[in-house]
Parts: structure tokens; sequence; C-alpha cells
């Protein structure tokens, strides 16, 4: 079969973190069967839809790499097709003409909720096809169209993650499909659009599982193949509760200007709801290979923001270091000719400290500046007298040193254990004050590397300088 799967969000707001879930799941089912994944915007709400909502969209699903196969859908663009389908079902008495006007229908809902019953207007026996409305008194009043549902029966959904769903037809009202003013509903809009669009899996969150049934029926009315239906679970918070801001509830924007990497946030949200093994991590292309919809889970996944960051840090440590500075660039202001080298060559130490790039960001300004840092106050109390004092015997000993012009970590490294040896002090003694001085921090990736990066005289001088202070 040539799978066909399609992403279709309301552009009434951001791309959520469910929203690209879906996406995602949709993009993978057509990988994993060579066929083809489309974008819709279902736009219908004109009041509610806006520009930048479409754009933020386009925006996020081209960060996270998930942009359709082909040109997006406009379902608002594609209403007179909407309407020549309702005709289409009107003409072949699927669909009924309802001229019921708002009060009629209130009496109407009323009454039929307080006996247990759908909504079924008394025009459903009454009205005409298009072409035949001779007897109509009422042909010049405004009207909706309304599907036929059926009186008896049941209506059954074999769906390929919730398993067999069935509901009693009882229960479903005659929808609209076009209000008075001739603009479709969703309910009609989504089954043409998927219809036209070839869409061969609807795999979509199950807030839309009860939408189904509903569906299903102009589709029948159509005589079209009813696609197969895979109704995910919703996210919740790491506390069960319905997904919310403050559980991370934000745009995938938001976690782009987080620092967050594209492909740590696909890799997470893989895992929110499909079980790929013990693993955490799964790069695209072994997904694509493994995944499959009945290994999708029944319950509500749950988000959990320090498993992101966990994530996140994996993809971090991979990438070269030079292209993870080109990510810094935008967020650091550097002084020093030497700022660049310096934090590349720091690069894997600071990487393994972080979680994000934007975490180096705010860790690295004494690489950034020559001359003395600017000291924290958690660091200057390191800074007394006898600190100082040490320090600047050191200093001494450093730029009187005759391999110091030529530092290696290694070279460096037998000079620290030496001195510290010679004059009876042990690395306490001499690394805290020495980070604090150099840094202006309490923590950086080893000192012997902070150092030699630095070099002789730029340790040298910051040493004086901060013993100064």
């Amino acid at each position: 079969m040539n799978v066909v799967t399609r992403f279709a969000p309301s552009p009434t707001g951001y791309l959520h973190i469910g929203g690209a879930r879906t996406a995602l799941f949709n993009w993978l089912f057509a990988r994993h069967h060579g066929g083809k994944y489309l974008l819709r915007i279902e736009d219908t709400d004109r009041q509610r839809s806006t520009d930048d909502a479409i754009a933020a969209i386009h925006e996020g699903l081209a960060w996270l790499g998930l942009q359709g196969d082909e040109a997006a859908v406009s379902q608002s663009a594609r209403a007179d097709r909407h309407v020549e389908v309702a005709n289409a079902l009107l003409q072949n008495g699927a669909a009924y003409r309802c001229y019921l006007d708002a009060e009629e229908l209130a009496a109407l809902r009323d009454a039929a909720h307080a006996e247990g019953k759908p909504v079924r207007s008394p025009w459903r026996d009454k009205t005409q096809t298009p072409d035949n409305v001779e007897d109509n008194p009422f042909e010049d009043r405004p009207f909706v169209v309304r599907m036929r549902m059926p009186d008896t029966g049941e209506t059954t959904i074999e769906d390929a993650v919730q398993g067999i769903v069935t509901v009693k037809n009882t229960q479903l009202d005659d929808m609209v499909i076009l209000r008075a003013d001739a603009s479709p509903t969703y309910m009609l809009a989504v089954v043409v659009d998927d219809h036209d669009m070839g869409i061969t899996h609807v795999i979509r969150g199950d807030d839309h599982l009860n939408n189904a049934f509903r569906q299903v029926m102009v589709y029948r009315g159509m005589g079209w193949d009813v696609p197969v239906f895979a109704h995910i679970p919703l996210i919740h918070g790491a506390d069960g509760a319905k997904l919310s801001k403050r559980h991370g509830a934000l745009g995938v924007e938001a976690y782009r200007d987080m620092g967050f990497l594209p492909d740590a946030m696909v890799n997470y949200l893989m895992g929110l709801g499909w079980s790929y093994g013990e693993a955490d991590l799964m790069r695209r292309a072994d997904a694509i290979a493994a995944f499959d919809l009945s290994r999708i889970g029944k319950s509500p996944a749950r988000f959990d923001s320090d498993k992101l960051k966990d994530i996140n840090s994996h993809y971090l440590r991979d990438m070269a270091d030079d292209a993870v500075f080109a990510m810094l660039a935008p967020h650091i202001e550097a002084t020093s000719p030497d700022a660049a080298a310096r934090v590349t060559a720091l690069m894997p130490h600071l990487k393994d400290r972080a979680k994000t790039h934007l975490d180096i960001a705010g860790d690295i300004d004494y690489l950034l500046h020559d001359g003395a840092p600017s000291i924290r106050a958690d660091a200057a109390d390191i800074l007394d007298a006898a600190a100082k004092e040490r320090l600047l015997a050191f200093a001494d000993a450093v730029e009187s040193d005759a391999v110091a012009t030529a530092w290696t970590a290694d070279l460096f490294s037998d000079f620290f254990k030496a001195y510290l040896a010679e004059n009876e002090l042990k690395m306490k003694d001499m690394g805290l004050p020495l980070r604090a001085a150099v840094t202006g921090t309490r923590q950086s990736p080893s000192i012997t590397d902070v150092l030699v990066v630095l070099g002789r005289d730029e340790t040298v001088k910051r040493i004086r300088a901060s013993c100064k202070k």
C-alpha cells in the first residue's frame, strides 16, 4: 500500500509540543513505509487563524526537519470543493437541509438531551434535494446542511492505537456540515481534504477519536474508502495532569531559544508515547527503520524536562567543537583575539558540564576577554590574604620557569606537581585560589587545562591583577 500521512494543525497559536510529536509520528510512519508526509493548514476558523501562527508552524517544522514532502495545503482555499461535496451528499440523501432557526434549534437540543437522544431535526424527513424543492415553502429561508445519521445500529472503528472502538449510532447527532452562510464546517472539510489528498492513515491526538465516528459517515455518504485511524494519547505533565505551560507546554521555538538542539528534541519526542526499547537515544534513521503504530501506548505520555535536558546534553557532546562555537557566537561578546581559540580548545570540557550550548555561553566570560576577570562574590571569598600571598609566589615561579613559555598540559602538570611538592602545598591550597584569580569563578574545567589555554603571560597577568583587588 502506498502510505500517505498528514499533519494538519490549526493556525491559532504556536506549534506546541503535542503538535510537534503528532507531526513526527506522521513523518516517521510515512518514511518507514516509503510513502509521503503532507502538511495541511486547517485555517477555516478565519477569526482565530493568523498569518503569524502559520509562519510559526512552518518555522517550527523546518527547525525540527519535519517539513511536508509537498507544498502545504490551505484548507480555507478549498471551500468551493467542500461545498461541492456537501451538495453531493444532499443529492444522494446522505445529508439534508435544516431550516430550524436559533430558537427552534435550542428547544430541540434541550428536549433531545433531556431524553438522552441525539439531535434529529424534523427537517431530515421533509427536505428535498437541491433540484427538487417545489414542495418546500421555506426555500428562501436560511438553512444549514446536516448529515443524516443512522438511527439504529453501531459504528465501529478499528483504531491502530486504541484497538476496536464502538459507539451506538443513537449517540451521534445530525452534525452540521455546511453553515447558513454556505461555509463548510471542520467535520466536512477534514474528510474532503483527507480524501482528495489521498491520505491513507490519519494519525492524530485521541481528543479527535469522537470526531472519527462522525467523519466516517461522510466517507460512507460519498462512497469513499475510510482511512486507517490511529489516535495517540495526549501528553501530560510529570504530575499526571493535563500538559500546561507550567509543565513545559511551550511552542517549539521556545525550546530552540532555550538552547535545545532539533535532533535532541526529535529524539525526546519519539519517546513520548512510542516504545523503542530501553535506550534513551535513537537517531532518526534508526527510528524510521523501527517505527510501528503497534508500539504506541494507550496511556498518556508524561513530559519530563530533565530527561529532555539529558538527551540534549548527549547530542551537544557529539557535535564538533567548532560547530558548537558557531552556535555560541550570537550569544557572546568577545574582546580578546584569542577568544575563539580558547573556547574551542576547552570545548570538550565545557560540553561535558553543559545541558545546552547556552549553559556554555553563560560560563565562559573569562575566556572571552584578556586581563583580570570579573570575580564573582562566592569566588572572592577564596582570595584572602594568605591565598593571595601563595598566588603571587606562584606567579613569580611561573614567570621564571624556563619551560613555561611553551606550556603544554603535560609540561605544566609536571611543573605544577613539582611546585606543590617543593613548597609543601596541597592541591586545595592552590587549586581554588588559582581558579578564582584567573577565571573569577569557583567552577571551571580543570585548572591545569585552563592555565595552558590562557598561557603563561596571561595567567601571570591575571594572578597579579586579581591579587591587587
